[in-house]
């Protein structure tokens, strides 16, 4: 039995894994788990990942969650060219380093601004309140000063001369904020030509494909929902705007 990579393209975290297993040629078996449908709570996926969440992997017997392990796991398995995930120990220590920071700071504001601006007037028809907006989005400039700063340094990729799992992982995410309106590409050169860096590399085409269901319009209408997929997402909508 090969490589099985249980994913819904709507999420960026599965975009991250997607794309990289294709930009690294990786056979696997595409599962589709439709989230606005709810089918990551069934009980099937929940012998995959008990934690009822994409992604989620499966290797033979073995299974496993969390797109920066599948990542750090598919890496390993395959062998990848080092710069992915390098085997010197200061290296790989450096971009632990910034996965860490970037999924404690940066992808909670990320699914937070999302769920505010895209996924509350879709499930409660109303907009979130003005002042949680401009919060998070002064929240999102401190994060992005960070990484600007902090981390890329004016460098082509985030560990250096050559991408790593750090770039695709920080790419999908920061391209996601940008479709609810944070403008780092816009407003942020260096940012921007980081951004141009990892797109050359990967290749618009394997991008777009990526991102295709993302940026459909009717992606995230509730008539892509069923009524599970429904109580589901209202549930977790109403829970962050408490």
């Amino acid at each position: 039995m090969g490589l099985e990579l249980y994913l819904d393209l709507l999420s960026p975290a599965c975009r991250v894994v997607y794309i990289f297993a294709k930009a690294n040629r990786i056979p696997f078996e595409y599962k589709a788990v439709a989230l606005m449908k709810g089918e990551q709570l069934s009980e099937d996926f929940g012998k995959v990942n008990p934690l009822k969440k994409v992604p989620a992997l499966k290797d033979g017997d073995f299974t496993m969650s969390e797109s920066i392990a599948i990542l750090q796991y598919l890496a390993e398995k395959y062998k990848l060219s080092d710069h992915w995930y390098p085997a010197n120990l200061e290296k790989r220590a450096k971009i632990n380093e910034f996965l860490l920071w970037h999924v404690n700071v940066v992808r909670p504001l990320m699914v937070k601004d999302f769920w505010l601006k895209i996924m509350a007037p879709t499930l409660l028809g109303r907009t979130a309140p003005a002042e949680r907006l401009e919060a998070v989005a002064q929240e999102f400039n401190a994060a992005l000063d960070q990484f600007e700063k902090i981390f890329l340094q004016g460098k082509p990729y985030i560990s250096g001369k050559e991408i790593s799992v750090a770039d695709v992982v920080s790419f999908c995410d920061l391209v996601q904020a940008s479709r609810t309106g944070q403008n780092m590409f816009e407003e942020r050169p260096k940012i921007a030509a980081w951004r141009q860096n990892v797109e050359s590399h990967i290749g618009m085409e394997l991008i777009d494909e990526a991102h295709k269901a993302a940026l459909s319009a009717g992606s995230y209408s509730k008539d892509s929902m069923d009524p599970k997929g429904v109580e589901w997402l209202t549930a977790r909508v109403q829970l962050l705007l408490l």
